[in-house]
């Protein structure tokens, strides 16, 4: 018996550029959209990263997709996607402000077309408020929302995640978002818009330092490293082993026994200042040089076995391209190869959601070259024949520019 994916059957137009709105346009395809990639003639912002072939990023967060170009500034274009909306159920995009409003196919005329239409829109900062016209980048959100100030150490400047945190936190809120409307408009009938602010969604992941703001604590630095964000607890580090690094943290009594007991300190255990949770945060960095005397000798697999039969909280510090040819994701099946019409074969992630009953995660097709599916989707959703799809391209309505003669 096949099994139906919650999405089956639903088409959505995905005009997200970088990674907040493709991450959003990606789950819900995993979930069984027919997602169109609606890109203009010179493509997505990430494809234009290289000419000669499509980027990492681009083929990693675009699978199932069909890419279909479409210059929405000409009135063909424009008229194009309109026919388009009419028969989706869901649109993506995470330009600017405002940006679509001027294009003429904001929410007003898009609902007015389409009632039922669930219109997903994420931004830097939102529909409104002082900072509604700020530039957002990844970088510029995570300076504004707090992150930035909150990474590095307390001596240190500044520093941005390495991680494009606030992309992924949008594009999942947003995810989130547009399936609780599909919900409500099944209810009511009606669609209707969806707004995720990535600025908003990146606040909420500064969950333990507001909560030494919203307490009133004075003495917590602005940044801590890698030790706890409210210098709330000890163990709480990476700590150096003899190939690298390892992160340690004992959250509860029982972890801080067993780590005692391994280190061979078991006199801590009756010692008044390392009795309490708050004790051992004011003697963190002594604790911090003992832990770290004891791993240094060790190697990340050794020190990870014996804490993990020991039940603490512990893990190796692993590189990106150990995560890429992680053991324990290859198990769970998350890389999967692709062939890709360019690259070749080309390694990319299922979805981190799993619906047990809702069908298994699947690449059904490759990230799209530029315009890949225009002539294909246009027939077959509008009924465009050959010679119509002909003066499109010739008018440059659906050519994409890298097939553009100089």
């Amino acid at each position: 018996m096949t099994i139906r994916r919650p999405l089956d059957g639903m088409l959505v137009l995905d005009l997200g550029q970088i990674y907040n709105g493709p991450y959003c346009g990606l789950q819900l395809g995993f979930m069984g959209a027919r997602v169109l990639k609606i890109e203009p003639p010179e493509g997505d912002v990430v494809r234009r990263r290289k000419r000669e072939v499509e980027p990492y990023p681009l083929v990693m967060l675009n699978s199932n997709k069909e890419s279909v170009v479409l210059d929405l500034k000409q009135p063909r274009g424009k008229e194009i996607f309109l026919a388009l909306v009419a028969q989706a159920d869901v649109l993506i995009e995470n330009f600017a402000a405002g940006v679509m409003d001027r294009l003429g196919i904001g929410w007003d005329v898009l609902s007015t077309l389409n009632p039922r239409l669930v219109y997903g829109g994420s931004s830097g900062f939102g529909l409104d408020g002082p900072y509604r016209d700020l530039a957002a980048m990844d970088v510029t959100i995570q300076a504004m929302s707090g992150i930035t100030n909150a990474t590095g150490d307390a001596d240190g400047p500044p520093t941005k995640a390495g991680a494009a945190v606030c992309d992924f936190l949008a594009g999942i809120h947003l995810c989130a978002g547009i399936l609780g409307a599909l919900v409500q408009r099944e209810r009511t009938g009606k669609g209707q818009r969806v707004e995720v602010a990535m600025h908003e969604a990146a606040v909420i992941a500064l969950a333990s330092a507001m909560g030494a703001v919203m307490d009133g604590d004075e003495n917590v630095p602005d940044r801590t490293g890698n030790r706890h964000p409210a210098l709330a607890m000890a163990p709480y580090n990476t700590y150096p082993c003899s190939d690298g690094y390892v992160a340690i943290f004992t959250s509860a009594e029982r972890h801080w026994i067993s780590m005692c007991e391994m280190m061979g300190r078991q006199d801590l255990l009756t010692d008044p200042e390392y009795a309490t949770t708050p004790g051992r945060a004011r003697h963190m960095a002594e604790i911090d040089d003992m832990v770290g005397a004891w791993t240094i000798g060790r190697t990340k697999d050794e020190i990870l076995r014996r804490l993990n039969e020991a039940h603490i909280p512990c893990a190796p510090v692993k590189t990106a391209r150990e995560v890429a040819y992680d053991p324990h994701l290859e198990a769970r099946g998350f890389w999967v190869d692709t062939d890709h019409p360019r690259r070749g074969k080309t390694r990319v992630p299922i979805s981190p959601i799993r619906l047990h009953t809702g069908g298994k995660s699947e690449i059904r097709r490759p990230a799209p070259t530029l315009g890949q599916h225009t002539d294909a989707v246009l027939g077959e959703l509008l009924g465009l024949k050959a010679d119509e799809l002909e003066r499109l391209r010739a008018a440059r309505v659906t050519e994409p520019v890298t097939e553009r003669k100089a």
